[in-house]
């Protein structure tokens, strides 16, 4: 059986649809704490500068998640879901002129989802 680490709700995934229409290719990043804590933000693939500590954890539509090897240390354990919820965030994420914010929904893994993704 296959497992992941990241998902995305339904009403997330439309408003991805709609930024990549807008902005081509994209990617999201799950911040370390700064301006919006721990959001996973949406930027353009160019924009985006990613190197040896960013982990990339999946992929939602298309688009990649990475996550820094820091804040992965936390998170190793828990399966992600982005979401949206009304509002706007204090982050430069692509999906703040929606009148949305990308939200994370976590829960720990399984204990066999934990041994088949951590290894």
């Amino acid at each position: 059986m296959e497992y992941e680490r990241v998902a995305i709700t339904e009403n997330a995934k439309e408003l991805v649809k709609k930024i990549k229409e807008k902005h081509g290719a994209l990617i999201f990043h799950q911040s370390g704490g700064c301006c919006d804590g721990s959001a996973p933000m949406l930027f353009e693939k160019e924009d985006m500068y990613l190197d040896e500590s960013d982990i990339l954890l999946g992929q939602l539509e298309g688009v990649n998640y990475y996550m820094n090897q820091d804040q992965f240390e936390y998170w190793k354990h828990t399966h992600l879901t982005v979401g949206i919820t009304e509002g706007r965030g204090s982050s430069f994420s692509l999906e703040i002129p929606y009148g949305f914010r990308f939200i994370i929904h976590s829960r720990l893994f399984t204990e066999e989802e934990s041994t088949a993704l951590n290894m």
